[in-house]
């Protein structure tokens, strides 16, 4: 049936031209005496009058009003579909008020879906694991290679040094392995598990008298707590983590941007101070960095903060210059408090290796350095240089990094390092 010779009731409705049916009397009472015969001007004004603005009737009603005759289609209207343009007498789907739900609910996402979405948060200890994959890899791989059915013997025990040595563990720590090994085992069958086992309890002994925890509550307020280190080793990265977990714990901090050589360190700073509420002492590239230290010893101490973190440049532990500008900085901050800073902490990247035991005598011997960061331990091969570096230096290690993120740096633990870089569960 074409548009033309339907009645109101059709356009309206999408049915035929026989009145108005029952579910139309229920849906809208006031049309319930009418009859196809009615006028269409009158059936439109007893429908406006009778439907709250709300309900969209008048919508419905001018679109079911029929365009005037010889009237183009306007602009603004929705052109005919394919289907409705080669075959017009096609007439849509009778559709009842009823069926069209008031505000359809979004579909579920499917279960697959969902799953993609949520991944599951690592435990500290996976995190660790898998930041100390390249270097327990290399452990074990080696150690598979080594003990697999054959006697234990001295060329064995060489072999097994080597590997240790190389994974820096140091010369001490691999010494310490091979004679634990070799007491009572030789001739004998040994499995790389086994030898993986005895690793790991090796390592945890050499770390255990270290692995301390950072304590701030020593009775000093401001408690200054000064970073150093040489350039990329993470220092404004582990301060800005630091400054959260701080102020999660209820303690009011304050961060003095003091590598005021790199532009890039100061607003790094900067947006670690908005994101956890800590004020940031600042000054032009360039500017005196023993000046800023002095200014934010003064403001501290005036704002009764409860830690003050201060972030130095990087500088190169051979070149003397630099290393007496650190001093200075030093002397400075004592000219508030003789006893400050209370804690001088060295970010050490793993990913340098043997260079680090270097880096942590020299700026103990300039700095007065009272722990250890072990940044980038995911990066590298050489996460054993940390057993070394406690074996020589016997410095405390406070926080390991294996990651950017602010959960990516954790107070250090011995046995879950000795376990993860020996590769075990």
């Amino acid at each position: 049936m074409s548009e033309k010779k339907r009645g109101f009731f059709g356009r309206l409705f999408g049915g035929k031209d026989e009145g108005p049916t029952e579910e139309m009397r229920e849906a809208l009472p006031e049309v319930a005496d009418m009859s196809v015969e009615t006028s269409q001007e009158d059936a439109v004004d007893i429908l406006v009058e009778a439907a709250p603005a709300e309900s969209g009737a008048e919508d419905m009603i001018e679109a079911a009003e029929p365009t005037p005759s010889g009237e183009e289609q306007q602009p603004d209207q929705e052109p005919e579909t394919p289907a409705e343009a080669e075959n017009p007498a096609i007439e849509p789907e009778p559709v009842e008020l009823a069926d069209v739900p008031a505000s359809p609910e979004p579909a579920p996402l499917a279960p697959a879906m969902a799953a993609k979405t949520e991944e599951p948060k690592l435990s500290w200890f996976q995190k660790l694991k898998k930041g100390l994959s390249r270097s327990s890899s290399a452990l074990t791989e080696g150690i598979t290679s080594i003990f697999t059915k054959r006697k234990l013997d001295a060329t064995m025990l060489e072999e097994l040094e080597d590997i240790l040595i190389q994974a820096d563990l140091g010369v001490d720590t691999a010494m310490a392995i091979t004679e634990r090994l070799s007491e009572g085992r030789y001739n004998k069958e040994i499995s790389p598990e086994e030898v993986r086992a005895i690793l790991s309890e090796e390592v945890e002994k050499v770390l255990a008298p270290v692995a301390l925890p950072l304590d701030l509550d020593k009775g000093k307020k401001p408690h200054v707590v000064l970073m150093v280190g040489v350039n990329g080793t993470g220092k404004t990265t582990t301060i800005g983590k630091l400054s959260q977990k701080l102020a999660a714990e209820g303690k009011k901090v304050m961060l003095a941007a003091g590598d005021t050589f790199r532009a890039a360190a100061v607003e790094q700073l900067k947006i670690w101070g908005a994101r956890t509420g800590a004020e940031v002492i600042a000054r032009n590239t360039g500017a005196d960095a023993a000046g800023l230290a002095f200014d934010a010893m003064k403001e501290a101490m005036a704002k009764d903060v409860d830690v003050l973190l201060i972030d130095t440049a990087g500088r190169l532990q051979n070149k003397a210059e630099l290393m007496d500008e650190l001093e200075k900085v030093i002397r400075v901050i004592k000219k508030h408090d003789p006893e400050a800073p209370h804690t001088v902490l060295l970010t050490l990247d793993a990913t340098t290796g043997q260079n680090a035991l270097n880096q942590a005598e020299i700026f103990g011997k300039v700095a007065g350095v009272t722990g250890l960061v072990m940044t980038k331990l995911d990066g590298t091969a050489r996460g054993g240089i940390l057993v070394a570096i406690a074996a020589k230096h016997g410095l405390p290690v406070h926080f390991i990094g294996v990651g950017e993120g602010v959960d990516d740096l954790e107070p250090f633990s011995a046995k879950e390092f000795a376990s993860a870089i020996a590769g075990l569960a």
